[in-house]
């Protein structure tokens, strides 16, 4: 198979390695999505997030669908055929908190594209058949590669508890707080507040749920909770300065690995100060919100490149305009046919 590999040096090469045999329990993906995510990006451009650190040939890319291919011993042979969204994630259902059901929590957690774990830009991955979720013929193989960051929209919104009729402030505009805004939407929030400085992107964040924008440091009514997307220590503290008393404050953005906060202010308003790095039980409710329209996945793809691409994939968050990009491992080079923003699997791209 080919795949697309980030060096040490990073540096990005597609290279023919051998296809991956399912494990017993697992299955073999024929990948036909992936999505671009900002940890993707950081990885190209900084080798590291934190304690992970590129010390040999990664391949990136975690939000991913296909159909499966082959299957492992223990896995019913029926699933061969079947379109699926990855859940990237293999954590140890021994430790403590697996069996507990905070399985995304797993201290051994083989996490896709997270050092030294590959990912997903490649044509096959192996995956256990629990994590891969089928998806009916109705959502689109980019909407499927989409779920996982929807799924980090949901564990965000379901962090803050913020309830039908409440009111929620998002800092940032980008792809992940453009989910949370949808799932705050489809949760019936009254007032759903995107903080972010970037005019083009104010005014997409009113497209996907947002009632109201605002540029950063301008004033707003107290919010029931605030989620975080920007990693920005002068957006959390802002954030923070206008949730109620008694409200929460949900962490999801990566930016430094410390900053100040306004201690005084979490004490005297009792405020609930939590983060969100991965999700746990959160396909269904993705299969769910996308079925029924209630967030809208396919409109967030503004760009989409074939494996050879892979870098060009990479830096296009510094595309204006671009919400979402999309890779797609069978394409050498991406083409699109009579409509621009028309996926290869509706019109005919360039094969390898």
């Amino acid at each position: 198979m080919r795949a697309a590999v980030l060096h040490p040096d990073l540096s990005v090469t597609t290279e023919s390695r051998r296809s991956p045999d399912p494990e017993p329990g697992d299955v073999t993906v024929a990948v036909r999505a992936v999505g671009v995510c900002g940890s993707d990006t950081h990885y190209f451009r900084h080798g590291r997030i934190g304690e992970f650190v590129v010390r040999e040939p990664l391949v990136l890319g975690h939000e991913a669908a296909g159909v499966v291919v082959a299957v492992g011993e223990g896995v019913d042979p029926g699933r061969v055929g079947e379109r699926v969204s990855i859940e990237p994630q293999r954590p140890d259902p021994t430790t403590a908190e697996s069996r507990r059901g905070d399985y995304h929590l797993c201290p051994h957690m083989r996490f896709y594209a997270t050092p030294p774990v590959d990912g997903a830009f490649a044509e096959f991955v192996t995956i256990g058949a629990d994590f891969a979720h089928p998806v009916p013929p109705e959502v689109s193989d980019e909407a499927a590669a989409l779920f996982e960051p929807l799924s980090v929209g949901i564990a965000a919104m379901r962090k803050a508890e913020a309830s039908v009729g409440g009111s929620v402030l998002i800092a940032g505009a980008g792809p992940i707080g453009l989910m949370v805004a949808q799932v705050a939407r489809a949760s019936g929030l009254a007032r759903i507040v995107v903080s972010e400085p970037d005019a083009q992107r104010r005014s997409r964040a009113l497209e996907f749920g947002a009632t109201t924008v605002i540029e950063p440091g301008t004033g707003s009514e107290p919010v029931d909770a605030f989620v975080d997307a920007s990693g920005v220590a002068g957006a959390v503290r802002d954030g923070l300065a206008r949730v109620r008393p008694g409200g929460r404050v949900v962490l999801v953005g990566m930016g430094a690995d410390s900053m100040e906060l306004p201690v005084s202010l979490i004490q005297n308003r009792e405020l609930v100060l939590t983060g969100v790095f991965r999700y746990a039980n959160t396909w269904p409710t993705a299969l769910a919100l996308v079925r029924t329209g209630a967030v809208d996945l396919d409109a967030m793809v503004t760009a989409r490149f074939g494996l050879d691409q892979l870098a060009d994939a990479l830096d296009s968050d510094r595309t204006p305009g671009t919400i979402k990009a999309v890779v797609y491992p069978s394409l050498s080079r991406y083409q699109p046919g009579p409509g621009a923003d028309t996926a290869p699997n509706e019109t005919e791209g360039t094969l390898r």
